[in-house]
């Protein structure tokens, strides 16, 4: 079998662009000068494009009549084929050029952050872009079926992230209760209550629970049973209600806090094993999602802990 001539011998031997476009419009007028009209052209240019389309091809297209045109069976073969192919570069053209102006950015993001820090950097974003429209997708556990956000942000153990995701800043743990809340008649102010006192727990993160019992040396603390959830966002409204004290990232208890509706009764300073990603869809990414991109990395970047 004989080799494949490379690449750029076989766009030698196509024909220019620009003289299929004349030979099409003249096709379809049967007139130089209304192809000329259409293309924005003069009646020579297009003439010109037509004669070395021919002389490309080695066959004649159309039969020059004193006042019209004709398309020769040549041309008439041929028509088809080429107007298919102007169609399907104008139709990919199109679709690139509107994929790159789509003013839309989809977001996925764990329920409970996207109630607090990042409600806040939409309501900024928002302000400043009202022409781009954004769309978020709340999540518990599992992120939304691939492929569906242009940013998907995510909560994952520090140690089992790979691949190209970014994270958005080093998450600390809070611990925090209702103002007042008491645990056998006093109120919590000191780490050694914690042994008797109601504990939430969050599913499938006993490790908050763990790291505080052993940054303190507290035995016999409850790190299982009790009040459990598996909503951050249900166990700070346990929490928020009284109904025990939990352990948290401190992101999420910021607001909470400062609306005095829980407390840290005392601090501590201990990293989180678990902190937020985010994976950027960069490949034909649109400039709105661009923007939105620095945006929350900006953001991300400001956050103080």
């Amino acid at each position: 079998m004989a080799p494949k001539p490379p690449a750029d011998l076989l766009m030698k031997n196509l024909p220019h662009l620009t003289f299929l476009r004349s030979f099409e419009a003249a096709a379809r007028y049967l007139s130089f000068t209304s192809a000329a009209d259409e293309l924005n052209c003069t009646q020579s240019a297009v003439s010109n494009h037509v004669r070395s389309l021919e002389e490309f091809i080695g066959r004649p297209l159309f039969v020059r009549h004193p006042r019209s045109l004709s398309l020769t069976d040549v041309g008439e073969a041929y028509l088809p084929s080429v107007r298919h192919a102007l169609q399907e570069i104008d139709s990919a053209t199109q679709l690139l050029i509107s994929q790159s102006h789509k003013r839309e950015v989809v977001i996925s993001c764990p329920v409970s952050l996207a109630e607090r820090w990042l409600l806040k950097v939409i309501e900024g974003f928002s302000a400043a872009h009202p022409d781009i429209d954004l769309t978020i997708h709340s999540t518990i556990w599992v992120d939304v079926e691939t492929n569906v956000s242009d940013i998907s942000i995510t909560i994952n153990h520090v140690d089992d992230v790979m691949g190209p995701a970014v994270k958005l800043w080093d998450e600390k743990l809070a611990l925090v209760c209702a103002p007042g809340f008491q645990v056998a008649g006093e109120t919590l102010t000191r780490p050694e209550q914690l042994v008797q006192a109601k504990l939430i727990h969050i599913l499938g993160r006993p490790i908050y629970w763990e790291k505080i019992a052993k940054h303190y040396g507290l035995t016999g603390i409850e790190l299982k049973g009790g009040l459990q959830t598996n909503s951050s966002n249900m166990g700070l409204e346990f929490a928020a209600n009284g109904m025990g004290c939990a352990v948290l990232p401190k992101t999420l208890v910021r607001s909470h806090v400062a609306d005095g509706r829980l407390v840290e009764p005392f601090d501590f300073d201990l990293d989180c094993p678990w902190t937020y990603f985010a994976t950027f869809k960069d490949k034909a990414a649109t400039p709105s999602v661009k923007h939105f991109k620095a945006w929350l990395l900006k953001a991300a970047a400001e956050m103080e802990l």
